[in-house]
């Protein structure tokens, strides 16, 4: 049952608009704003993740900076289970941007990373009692 993704796109001054339904309200339509409204589609519509448990934009404290998750996927407790960074689809999916999820990740503890460009994904799962990580083949169903 995957719904066609069909986002609601305006023009106000000039400039692009792209309703997020998690915000309820449009933000400015930028490449990295189409990939993640896309995903967070896909996470929905297409595998079943309870919009109530995803939020977009979630403000962090990092070593004194303020800094800003994409999009976090929460548990049944409303702790972190998923960590999602998004880039443009121009911007390759290489070490570097995976350490970008991995720093914010050290805040919030979550039991899965997940990194795309709309082209690329990368997924991987923390193990945190043996301090490691390993990738999948795919996105994780959610938790129930």
């Amino acid at each position: 049952m995957n719904k066609k993704f069909s986002p609601k796109i305006t023009e106000r001054d000039g400039r692009r608009w792209i309703f997020d339904p998690l915000r309820r309200k449009y933000v400015a339509l930028t490449p990295e704003e189409e990939v993640r409204q896309g995903f967070v589609h896909y996470l929905t519509e297409g595998m079943g993740y309870p919009r109530e448990m995803i939020a977009n934009e979630v403000t962090i404290t990092l070593h004194q900076t303020t800094k800003r998750c994409d999009t976090v996927v929460y548990d049944t407790d409303l702790h972190p289970w998923m960590v999602v960074e998004y880039k443009a689809p121009t911007v390759g999916i290489d070490e570097r941007v995976f350490l970008q999820v991995m720093r914010y990740n050290r805040v919030l503890h979550a039991s899965y990373l997940v990194v795309s460009n709309g082209r690329q994904l990368l997924c991987c799962q923390m193990d945190y009692e043996n301090l490691s990580y390993r990738f999948l083949p795919e996105l994780p169903g959610y938790l129930r």
